[in-house]
């Protein structure tokens, strides 16, 4: 028997399912500091490639000068503030993406909570609709 509480729900939880699934269930397979340090761990690797894209770019454009400058102090000094750059940078992205990770994992927890909590109403109306078969003599049931 069709109930229209019962549809209703099943409708909510589709499109839930279309609508947050995407980002919400595949987070639901990690612990959150698993999820963070994985998250974390391509931040890096992300980083330190555009960084050095970025560097060699930048050295090819004053390849000119960097010749004609050839001096190991500068060179040395350059490095230093290079790599200077290269480590704040990183701080800050870092810290950027472990914000924007457990924002993420927070945000997938509690709609995970939501999503069980329909299962769970949903659950609770099949419930209270079936009732144990009764068999007869002739093996029917009613």
């Amino acid at each position: 028997m069709l109930s229209e509480e019962k549809i209703k729900i099943m409708t909510s939880l589709a499109m839930f399912e279309k609508h947050e699934g995407k980002k919400i269930f595949p987070i639901n397979r990690y612990f959150k500091s698993d999820y963070i340090s994985s998250k974390l761990f391509r931040s890096f690797f992300s980083y330190t490639l555009s960084f050095v894209l970025c560097l060699a770019l930048w050295g090819l454009y004053d390849l000119e000068r960097w010749m004609n400058t050839m001096e190991l102090k500068g060179l040395t000094a350059a490095g230093m503030r290079i790599g200077l750059i290269y480590f704040l940078g990183l701080v800050v992205y870092l810290g950027i993406s472990i914000f924007v990770y457990m924002k993420r994992y927070g945000y997938a927890s509690r709609g995970i909570k939501v999503y069980l909590a329909k299962l769970k109403r949903l659950d609770k109306r099949y419930e209270g609709n079936t009732r144990p078969l009764k068999r007869t003599k002739g093996g029917r049931t009613s």
